[in-house]
């Protein structure tokens, strides 16, 4: 897809109302400092427009990014923060489970992990929690620039071996410098939305 138009659209707090969107959300969750805010600037092929901060746990609202008029991407805040209070981060549970469980137009999870490190406590529960909800998550293995070439494959199986996913699940390596894997998550996410005209058309037949 050609990002033509960007617009953060709704900017969701604790207390906020979650907005009733007609056009598919793509929503992406991961650990504070996972490298999150790069990953959307990357698809969005923007420099600075998803927010980035030197202080991990900044984001502490859900943002709701229309691209194109045509679909959302979904900012989870992130989790595992020490430095948050424990009361913040059961409300930013709540909330990201709110959204989670209530959104009619959530087609994908992008659950991302550091490819560096084994899969932490947090992000095994984020992930069995995803799968427990109904979806099934693709994962995005962030700081790819960070790992010699040689490195990627047995990372990728730690990563899939710490999260006990199953061998249909999805891991994409991605670079923020390079941009490498950026083709293919939007390849994931334009092959869903393929696949919900094809069952639109055959609805309305």
């Amino acid at each position: 897809m050609h990002v033509k138009s960007v617009n953060l659209e709704t900017v969701c707090g604790i207390t906020s109302t979650l907005p009733r969107n007609e056009k598919p959300e793509f929503a992406f969750a991961g650990k504070s400092n996972v490298g999150k805010s790069s990953l959307i600037n990357g698809l969005m092929n923007r420099k600075s427009y998803a927010r980035t901060s030197a202080q991990p746990g900044k984001t502490q609202t859900i943002n709701f990014y229309n691209i194109n008029e045509e679909i959302y991407f979904v900012d989870l805040p992130g989790y595992g923060y020490a430095k948050v209070s424990e009361d913040l981060k059961e409300k930013w549970g709540k909330m990201i489970e709110k959204y989670l469980k209530t959104s009619d137009q959530l087609k994908v999870i992008f659950l991302l992990i550091d490819i560096r490190h084994d899969p932490s406590a947090n992000d095994r529960n984020m992930y069995e929690w995803i799968v427990y909800q109904g979806y099934q998550p693709v994962i995005i293995a962030t700081k790819l620039d960070k790992i010699n070439r040689s490195q990627i494959d047995k990372q990728v199986k730690t990563i899939r071996k710490g999260l006990n996913a199953s061998p249909s699940t999805r891991i994409i390596p991605y670079s923020s410098l390079s941009k490498q894997g950026r083709e293919d998550i939007w390849a994931c996410i334009e092959g869903k939305l393929s696949k919900e005209e094809v069952t639109i058309e055959e609805q309305t037949e």
